[in-house]
């Protein structure tokens, strides 16, 4: 007797219960404190990446609050539902070149950008701010490692 049906049945269920555990990251990493920005003693500020989101809005840097949303809360959601998408269904007319997309450009989208954003943040205001990181950055920057993590396991189970 071959055990391949109970390692498949094993795969799938591993596979959908990270993609559930990378999605509660995700939404809890978006909208969790992610760092403190202290001005002269005095100030402090908490930002998520939401919550930077709405004050790059607020100050008019409409681009870079565009670009910061589109690539870490926009696409982020848009590759875990596309996950959903390849995990539930059996196959989709087009769900190899999807899959092969976002495992080939999808890795660099959200962690780089969030990065970029924090050094921008961070040499725009130099020596008159302090940061501190809080734990909110490490449950996002988890869940943008499970979602390659996800999208590499599913694009090579999906090539089989």
């Amino acid at each position: 007797m071959s055990n391949e049906p109970t390692a498949a049945l094993r795969s799938k269920l591993f596979i959908r219960m990270t993609l559930i555990l990378t999605t509660g990251l995700l939404l809890i990493g978006l909208v969790s404190p992610m760092l403190t920005m202290s001005q002269f003693y005095f100030f402090e500020s908490s930002f998520s990446v939401v919550g930077g989101v709405w004050s790059l809005f607020q100050d008019g840097q409409i681009l870079l609050a565009l670009i910061v949303a589109i690539f870490s809360i926009v696409l982020p959601l848009i590759k875990l539902s596309l996950l959903y998408l390849t995990t539930l269904q059996g196959s989709f007319t087009g769900q190899k070149k999807i899959l092969v997309l976002m495992h080939d450009y999808g890795r660099w989208a959200m962690l780089d950008v969030m990065v970029v954003a924090v050094l921008i943040v961070t040499v725009k205001l130099g020596a008159v701010v302090t940061i501190d990181i809080h734990w909110g950055l490490y449950v996002f920057a988890s869940a943008v490692v499970l979602i390659m993590f996800l999208t590499h396991i599913i694009s090579k189970n999906k090539h089989e």
